[in-house]
């Protein structure tokens, strides 16, 4: 590929998250944690170190500490790497402005700045997905295309089309048609991808690549986000192709979605694993000791750092750094996400305490369970919001910080 060609990230951080809610609560989405020991931006941070990309922004604007905390500490570049990771926050300027309006409105916010780079072209990555992608692919394919803008999409299920940015493209690859969340029988039906089979529609993945002085261009449509205005618009201006990606992708928009993309991490054969040598997905090394169990029972289930397991019984489950689980304890379909420190102290320690059972449960850091809690949702409640817990898609999800005092049965 030519030496002048200069591919630069812009990771976009600033969501609120509100249908990830209370995961949301004290963090951005893109902090959450996922897997056991990551954080979502941990999965384009580690796209775009794999792909060769070492100069990376990224937006932020909601619930910023954790997030900040955590790109401190995990990522950085020696001298000799010529790499760089600047963390741009929304601000108010001489210019105006404070909160971003949107992705795009978050890029042309800082648009003075990323002008003066010396990049050819930029890739605009959402910090909320999972997936693994060789990024130098994907530019290649733009180049080869000889393309403007470039969108990364995916084959999807028709009945999701509904809740997807919809395209269509004609035999050269070129988007012709883009349709945010399509409602109506017939405007899915002209999207059918035709090219694979008919039960499918060609769904964006919110990535995309764009010509240095294209994005200049398109940023100055009208609109404030990318999928809803600026590409929709593109396709009457620019060349505007489709990249087709074909492994694993998950939008991590909902509770019933981030459940799903954590347990399938417990299956034997899992779509998406962590365990890529070639290509692995990087986060903050902790100094912990190994996992000390004693009698435990447990299957298909991951296990972090620092972990203390009783004589437990755990299936399909998900266990953070540092979790504590006692004896006599049941846990199915459940992501702990452990705890920031070890503590025993007072009447309920950190963890999960003796005689409980759990299933389809996630509990959110430095949790506090007592014992013969019984946490199952046994009448199937779609969604309800408590003191203690709320219920999104069925899902018991404790938040962060939460005593659930000895016995109590939900």
């Amino acid at each position: 590929m030519n030496n002048s060609l200069k591919l630069y990230a812009i990771i976009l951080g600033g969501g609120r998250g509100e249908r990830l809610f209370p995961l949301t609560r004290d963090r951005a989405k893109p902090a959450v944690p996922i897997g056991g020991k990551y954080r979502l931006v941990d999965i384009p941070l580690s796209n775009c170190i794999n792909s060769g990309i070492k100069q990376i922004r990224i937006l932020t604007q909601f619930n910023t500490t954790s997030l900040h905390r955590h790109i401190f500490q995990t990522y950085t570049f020696d001298i000799f790497s010529q790499g760089n990771i600047e963390i741009l926050a929304a601000q108010q300027s001489l210019e105006g402005g404070d909160w971003f309006h949107g992705t795009a409105d978050a890029v042309r916010s800082y648009w003075k700045r990323f002008s003066q780079l010396d990049a050819s072209h930029f890739i605009i990555l959402a910090g909320d997905h999972l997936y693994r992608m060789d990024y130098l692919d994907f530019f290649r394919f733009h180049i080869e295309s000889n393309a403007d803008i470039t969108v990364a999409v995916k084959p999807m299920p028709v009945s999701l089309a509904h809740q997807l940015g919809v395209l269509k493209t004609d035999k050269n690859s070129r988007i012709i048609k883009f349709v945010e969340k399509p409602q109506t029988e017939e405007d899915i039906e002209d999207l059918l991808d035709t090219d694979t089979r008919k039960d499918q529609v060609l769904s964006s993945m919110g990535i995309y690549i764009f010509r240095k002085e294209v994005l200049d261009e398109a940023l100055s449509l009208e609109g404030n986000d990318f999928g809803r205005d600026i590409i929709p618009a593109s396709i009457k201006h620019f060349c505007t192709t489709a990249y087709r990606f074909d492994g694993y992708w998950e939008d991590i928009g909902t509770i019933g979605t981030f459940f799903k993309a954590n347990m399938d991490l417990t299956e034997k054969k899992s779509a998406f694993t962590f365990y890529d040598p070639q290509q692995p997905i990087y986060t903050h090394p902790r100094f912990l000791p190994g996992s000390h169990l004693t009698e435990a029972g447990i299957y298909n289930s991951i296990i972090s750092e620092g972990t203390r397991i009783g004589k437990a019984t755990i299936r399909h489950s998900i266990l953070g750094l540092r979790s504590v689980v006692q004896d006599g304890v049941s846990m199915e379909q459940t992501y702990l996400m452990g705890a920031d420190y070890y503590d025993s102290d007072g009447d309920i320690p950190l963890g999960i305490g003796e005689g409980s059972k759990l299933k389809k449960v996630i509990l959110d850091k430095n949790v506090r369970v007592g014992k013969n809690v019984i946490l199952e949702n046994r009448e199937g409640i779609e969604n309800n919001d408590d003191t203690l817990y709320c219920i999104r898609d069925r899902i018991i999800v404790i938040p962060r910080g939460t005593v659930i005092p000895d016995d109590t049965i939900l």
